[in-house]
This record gives C-alpha cells, structure tokens and sequence, in this order.
C-alpha cells in the first residue's frame, strides 16, 4: 500500500504540482487530494491538470476539529504536506497525525518565522536584515508557528544588491529541488 499524503496549499501551488510530479510513477507515494482555503487559489488549476481531486474549506471548517479530518480520514490519508498554506494548523489535527505534518518555510529558522512571516514579507525581513544568507527549513508542525522540530535546510547566498523578489527566486529554486527529496528521505 502506497503511503497517502494530502496537500495543503493556500496560493499559486507550484510546490504541489514540484512533488506530484516528481514521485509520478512511485508506487510508495500517492498523493489522492489537495486542500485549500482559499477558492481562487491556482492550486486547484493544477490539482485539476494532474488529475487530482481538491477541496476548498473555510476557516470555520478548518477548525471546527470535524470537517477536515472526516475529509482526510474518508481519503485514508497517512500524512500531511504543508506547500504555502498560511493557516496555523489546529491541533486537532495535529493530535491525530503525530509527526506527520510538515511544512517548509522559505527562511532559515528560527530566524525570519512566526504569525505573518511567509513569501515576500520573509524575503522582504532577510533583505532588510542585510543577511548574508537565506534558505529553506522543512520541519514538523507543532501548535506555534515555525517552531516545529527541524528536519532539513539548504542556504543560499544573498548579495547586498539582492531585493526580495530576487531571495524569493532564489528560495524557490531550493523549495523545488529539496522538499520532494526531504520527503522521500523522511518516509520512504
């Protein structure tokens, strides 16, 4: 039996569509749903493309501790992908998959994490931190933002002239060739 992962995405997912695409044709992993919470969200076009059902949910349903865990559990889902959701993950959900959550953040943590740090506002602090440095760290979900035992991160070098815009391709470069691996390693 493959190992089931869901997908939670809040935007464009490009990481979703990065990690479908790459375990194509494993049959250890199988990836039966994405979710998000936002209706608009370009997630759902690409869901749509690969063939893979996705759910859209509302913030009440979100934590109302039934809606998405009846949803995962009717998908027998094993684990839990966080590409880009911006929620803070209720720990109903957390208390059902154990170390089975992670999420990546687009920053090297600790620095750079917590409410209201994700995409340009991360790369826009590390540019105006003058760093010398940044990165991506995939780590397990726990009830505080970012604060998840680390698994994994690969740094890149940030020039003085570098703008957000251009940390956040360099990120984005790191996201596509490390998470699909990370979760390969972690439960392959």
């Amino acid at each position: 039996m493959p190992l089931k992962i869901a997908i939670l995405a809040s935007g464009s997912g490009s990481n979703a569509e990065n990690i479908i695409r790459y375990f194509a044709g494993n049959n250890k992993f199988d990836f039966p749903l994405i979710l998000s919470n936002k209706p608009d969200a370009y997630v759902h076009q690409r869901a749509a493309l690969l063939g893979i059902p996705s759910v859209t949910f509302s913030r009440d349903e979100f934590l109302d501790g039934v809606t998405i865990p009846d949803i995962l559990q009717k998908h027998h889902i094993d684990c839990i992908v966080l590409a880009g959701f911006l929620l803070k993950i209720p720990q109903t959900l957390i208390d059902l998959f154990p170390n089975k959550i992670i999420n990546i953040h687009p920053a090297l943590l600790p620095k750079f994490g917590g409410k209201g740090m994700y995409g340009h506002h991360v790369h826009k602090a590390v540019a105006d931190a003058r760093e010398t440095e940044s990165g991506i760290t995939i780590h397990y979900v726990n009830g505080n933002y970012d604060e998840g035992n680390i698994i994994f991160q690969a740094t890149c070098p940030v020039s003085e002239t570098d703008t957000p815009d251009m940390i956040a391709e360099k990120v984005h470069t790191l996201e596509h060739r490390y998470f699909p691996e990370v979760i390969a390693n972690l439960w392959g």
